[in-house]
């Protein structure tokens, strides 16, 4: 009997194995490096402690044809650049340097108590988000050395890039004090809008430390912030161990992603905090009216879609609309997940379908591009910030696949 539940077992975790997506690892890296004008700027920049390689971890991504672009954020002292990208077209080299974006002046912090000479610069950034007009939403939460000393070089704003021009089209600086509170924190940026009108555009900026989140409209240039208690973490699930690292987090909302567009030509927005296993949604028609951000009657307006299980912790969330698959990383299972919002929202309908103890160390951001690959950057964040990374090992990596392949099998096939 112990014979053939050893092997019943067996045969489990193999199907489970080979359930999982395989995974095309297209980036890896020690540490970053990048592309500095040349070898004298490089070593000037390490000698006055504006590069300090082990300092620099990659966050967020987003692909726009042949970039891939990639943000790394102000923890601590010497990041060389905050935005910045990879080419997807030249001979793929796995530990590719990083391209600032739009430029090395631009991700320059100004010295001592001096303010960015222009709207043109990136101070610390999160995550991007590309848009069908192509163009790069980029949330600047304006605060360096976050980790050591920090220091709120520009407030927090929301910056827009032409991509066909590399150019600023708009910086958008959030409300000093209906916007942005005391505890607030911006490391997120979603983009509501269409190709056929692309001025009527909307970005949804998670609030994770002041628990709100911040509606700008582009055609009117102005910004409203959203309260709800669905927006603060659960105090039972904010304990965390990834990589061999424990930590205890109070993160609020922080993962959205946008449903395909309604009869009405609205969307639903799912999103939930980082610390919980809660899953909401809320149509945009809430979202884009101003005059329900001040509203107390709007709580129901607001849904609870389920649980998704333990330790389903997620970070980042993007949906898939021909799969109509709702695709999120998962931070204490090593992996990625799905589910499909035409079934009800629970631990048999939400699927593991990406997973490896080694490679997917803290899946901190995912995004599907115009092909439907689902790309998914891992960085080990929790011993970046708690401990610190092994240079002799690879600690960040981006991975693809294709969403169909990824979720083959699983109950998100509708």
């Amino acid at each position: 009997m112990l014979v053939l539940r050893a092997l019943f077992l067996t045969l489990f975790v193999v199907y489970q194995a080979n359930a999982l997506a395989e995974l095309e690892e297209v980036f890896a890296w020690k540490e970053l490096t990048f592309d500095w004008p040349n070898e004298d700027a490089k070593n000037a920049a390490i000698k006055d402690g504006e590069y300090v390689p082990e300092n620099n971890l990659p966050l967020g991504l987003d692909r726009w044809k042949n970039k891939l672009f990639v943000t790394v954020p102000r923890w601590k002292n010497g990041v060389a650049a905050s935005l910045a990208y990879v080419p997807l077209d030249a001979p793929i080299n796995k530990s590719a340097t990083f391209i600032p974006y739009p430029d090395w002046k631009a991700n320059t912090i100004p010295k001592g108590d001096t303010k960015p000479e222009s709207d043109n610069h990136i101070i610390s950034t999160f995550r991007v988000s590309v848009d069908p007009c192509d163009r790069l939403w980029v949330m600047d939460t304006g605060l360096a050395d976050i980790l050591g000393s920090p220091k709120q070089i520009s407030p927090p704003a929301v910056v827009i890039y032409d991509l066909n021009t590399n150019t600023l089209l708009k910086r958008y600086t959030l409300k000093e004090h209906e916007d942005v509170k005391a505890s607030s924190f911006f490391a997120n940026i979603i983009v509501d809008v269409t190709k056929d009108n692309c001025d009527d555009a909307y970005a949804y900026l998670p609030d994770l430390g002041g628990y709100g989140v911040v509606v700008y409209s582009l055609k009117n240039n102005d910004s409203w912030r959203f309260k709800h208690n669905y927006f603060h973490f659960d105090p039972l699930n904010g304990d965390f161990n990834v990589g061999g690292v424990n930590f205890q987090w109070t993160d609020g909302v922080f993962g959205l992603a946008l449903g395909p567009q309604d009869s009405t030509g609205f969307r639903t927005v799912y999103f939930h905090p980082l610390a919980s296993l809660n899953e909401f949604s809320v149509s945009t028609s809430v979202l884009k009216n101003k005059t329900l951000a001040d509203d107390p009657h709007i709580y129901n307006l607001f849904k609870l879609e389920g649980k998704k299980g333990d330790k389903t912790q997620t970070s980042a969330s993007v949906f898939d609309e021909k799969s109509n698959s709702l695709i999120l990383t998962q931070l204490n299972r090593d992996g990625v997940a799905c589910w499909n919002p035409k079934k009800p929202l629970n631990s048999d309908n939400f699927a593991l379908i990406a997973h490896d103890p080694e490679k997917l160390i803290f899946t901190n951001d995912i995004k599907i591009d115009d092909e439907r690959n689902l790309w998914i950057l891992s960085d080990k964040m929790p011993a970046f910030i708690y401990r610190k990374l092994n240079p002799q090992e690879v600690n960040y990596r981006i991975l693809k696949v294709k969403v169909d392949d990824a979720i083959a099998g699983t109950p998100c096939v509708a």
